[in-house]
């Protein structure tokens, strides 16, 4: 007999509740038949995983083979709900991995659009940053990656917009107070005026003003809805493109430095072994310029 994945966990869920009376009613089976799996999983591995009869404490064995259980199971898992994904969907899934402003200013339209035609399509976005996007699409975690980069960076799979970098302040702080009394606020240096609330978009902006206020933040955020609370109340001022505030309710104003401008651009990766076909290349077609 060998090792298998009923054993894991079965083991797994008797550690975690200590008795064999619990675990059978976790498992749906009865004490005898889970005790019987466990005594046949022991003889496997070759010793003693609990202490006592009453499983409540792993012998220094059972704790290393506890870990390797849960990580079993968890793969697992995570398989068994990817299968059963792509089972509830007719046609198939899309996984997109974006940065916030594309997932709130460029998604909805594109996912507007790719649903007129693939209705039964199940769409999973994650909001992330832009590295963070870069490991999904590696680790085929996501079909699809929109990441954010300078437009002088080297080309990275296909520029889908660009737009320009601004402040964005509380509609009554320091900054839009200053813009208002006609005073030099125009430019970045205007960030000075608030504590900068940092983001991976502040290390696209070639500034060193923007540089040493990036450094001396004191509170950084990744999530768009978040930068942009944390602005309405206050907080603080940050750096985003526009089309990441437009759609915001009031309180809030953005303007583009005159001085210094600078940009990111949007584009789309994927992974360059996979072959994309099917609804991943219908979503990655209406992702376009």
């Amino acid at each position: 007999m060998s090792i298998k994945l009923e054993m894991l966990r079965t083991f797994s869920v008797t550690a975690a509740q200590g008795t064999l009376a619990g675990a059978a009613a976790v498992l749906g089976r009865t004490p005898s038949a889970v005790s019987m799996m466990l005594a046949q999983f022991e003889e496997e591995v070759g010793g003693p995983l609990f202490e006592t009869d009453r499983k409540s404490r792993l012998t220094p064995l059972g704790q290393l083979v506890l870990l390797e259980s849960q990580r079993a199971t968890d793969v697992f898992d995570k398989s068994a709900n990817a299968i059963r994904r792509h089972a509830m969907s007719t046609t198939g899934i899309v996984r997109i991995a974006a940065v916030p402003s594309a997932t709130v200013a460029l998604l909805p339209d594109v996912i507007e659009a790719f649903r007129a035609v693939h209705p039964d399509v199940r769409i999973e976005i994650s909001d992330v940053d832009s590295i963070t996007v870069r490991a999904r699409v590696e680790y085929d975690e996501a079909d699809i990656g929109i990441v954010s980069a300078p437009p002088d960076a080297p080309l990275e799979g296909e520029r889908i917009r660009s737009d320009d970098l601004g402040i964005v302040c509380a509609e009554n702080g320091p900054i839009h107070m200053a813009y208002l009394r006609n005073e030099d606020a125009s430019g970045w240096e205007a960030l000075g005026l608030e504590s900068l609330i940092a983001n991976p978009l502040c290390e696209l902006v070639d500034d060193p003003i923007v540089n040493d206020l990036r450094f001396a933040s004191t509170l950084e955020a990744r999530n768009t809805t978040a930068i942009l609370s944390f602005v309405r109340r206050g907080l603080g001022a940050s750096i985003l493109p526009f089309d990441a505030v437009r759609s915001q309710p009031d309180g809030l104003k953005f303007f583009v430095p005159t001085q210094s401008v600078s940009q990111r651009e949007l584009r789309k990766i994927r992974h360059e072994k996979e072959m994309v076909r099917g609804p991943i290349l219908a979503f990655w077609n209406l992702l376009a310029q």
